[in-house]
């Protein structure tokens, strides 16, 4: 029996609200609040977005380049296949499927469940309870992390039923997340009870790091905001004419997003100085709380909770496409390439990473989520990045335009950021980045392993 195979149906606006989903949400929503503790500054909170904006464009560049010569799906899969052999494409699943992706979506829903306990309380992970303490890790089972449970099992059901419903829903949440936020952006500036001499008080720093050290570290912060950027690489197979439609889509998508991070940075330390914004989670409710009143913030709360969900769905959209275009190549797990024969969808894929949102929902905390995703992500980017300099060697590859200029200082200062931020990393938070090193070890092992017993990986 054939196997069914993907179909070509996403253009340009479907591929960019896939990247403007997976970069908008859960990082500029909830992020803000822990770098005005870090950082004490609010010009240097501001400034540090804007650092990341120009990583996140150096990095869509170099993705944008790759992705026109290897028009396949699974992103970074496909491409340090390509540049540095099997086994690193294996690892960079093998990680995604933690990091990557069910990491961020757990991050996305526990995100949503805090700005829904803005009207049920006992949703707000201050409200979670101690849980279960099992050694290495506790397990939370409280009404905040039963919700976000829901919301994936949700979005998991809707993509193994059919890709392009799950687009239309995907369209329909970008669409309004976006219009959320610019609502919100402009009636700050208009009504809203600010004060622009909030930009010079500083705040009691919480971190005992040098500022510049700090500076770097909070890059992690960022890096979560941003990352996404490279979401319609992984779709790339699924694209209508992909070598204008991925370029397209990536660097619109990360422009769009760059502009609206800007304007909520500056909204959210007009509405109240960083002294008050220190930890909150949900800082986009405490911004309309201080701009609007309860009532009105009430109602954008439940806003920017529900554009929260596309998140969830771009990301449920995205890595099992990564997982089906690695056991296609016999480089991961061969029953992750089953496609369901009536929806067309990469199904045990789609339902595999649900189950593994909801573990590490109830098995970790937003923090610790982000650090850890934030490790693992700037490792496998820069490696990508870093093995175009071999891709491009081979012979009738076509340089993208954008990324040639003054070549090689684009991918040069992303890979040199990325192994700054690393290095600090495993310097200041040996925890998570040990997490992140645990789990490319095992990847591994299981890689070896499955070679040795011919388990169908690798052959």
């Amino acid at each position: 029996m054939t196997q069914p195979k993907l179909l070509r149906q996403l253009g340009v606006f479907s591929a960019t609200a896939i990247v403007v989903s997976n970069m908008v949400g859960t990082g500029i929503f909830t992020t803000t609040g822990f770098l005005a503790g870090d950082l004490g500054s609010a010009w240097l909170v501001v400034a540090i977005w804007f650092v990341g904006a120009a990583l996140a464009l150096a990095g869509a560049l170099c993705f944008s380049e790759m992705g026109i010569n290897l028009p396949r799906s699974g992103g970074e899969y496909v491409f340090l296949t390509e540049a540095w052999g099997p086994i690193w494409g294996f690892l960079t699943g093998w990680v995604s499927f933690f990091a990557g992706f069910s990491a961020p979506t757990a991050a996305a829903a526990l995100a949503t469940s805090e700005y829904l306990g803005y009207f049920y309380p006992a949703l707000s992970a201050r409200n979670a309870g101690p849980g279960l303490s099992l050694g290495f890790f506790a397990l939370h089972f409280g009404p905040g992390q039963l919700v976000a449970c829901g919301i994936v099992a949700a979005f998991t059901l809707v993509n193994v039923v059919g890709l392009l419903r799950a687009a239309q829903i995907q369209n329909f949440l970008t669409t309004t997340k976006v219009l959320v936020i610019v609502a919100f952006l402009g009636l700050a500036v208009l009504v809203g009870k600010g004060d622009w001499a909030h930009f010079s008080m500083p705040a009691a720093r919480t971190s005992t790091n040098s500022v510049p050290v700090q500076f770097i570290l909070s890059l992690v912060w960022v890096y979560f905001g941003y990352s996404g950027w490279n979401a319609a690489a992984y779709v790339a197979e699924e694209l209508r004419d992909p070598e204008r439609t991925l370029p397209r889509s990536l660097l619109a998508g990360t422009l769009l997003v760059a502009l609206l991070y800007a304007g909520l940075n500056v909204v959210f330390i007009y509405a109240s100085p960083l002294e008050s914004m220190k930890g909150v989670i949900g800082v986009g409710a405490h911004a309309a709380g201080t701009l609007f009143g309860p009532a009105v913030a009430g109602t954008f709360s439940g806003l920017m909770a529900f554009s929260l969900l596309s998140t969830v769905s771009a990301m449920t959209i995205i890595g099992p496409r990564v997982y089906y275009a690695m056991a296609s190549n016999r480089a991961f797990f061969r029953i992750a390439e089953r496609v369901h024969p009536r929806w067309k969808t990469p199904w045990i894929a789609v339902l595999a990473q649900g189950a593994c949102c909801c573990l590490l929902i109830v098995t970790g905390t937003f923090s610790s989520l982000v650090q850890y995703i934030g490790f693992s992500l700037w490792f496998f980017t820069a490696l990508t990045v870093l093995g175009m300099f071999r891709l491009r060697r081979r012979p009738g590859w076509k340089p993208l335009a954008a990324a040639n200029l003054a070549f090689p200082l684009i991918p040069g200062v992303y890979v040199a950021s990325a192994v700054w931020v690393l290095s600090y990393m495993v310097w200041r938070q040996p925890k998570e980045s040990g997490y992140g090193l645990l789990t490319m070890a095992v990847g591994a092992l299981l890689w070896m392993g499955a070679r040795r017993w011919g388990l169908g990986v690798g052959d």
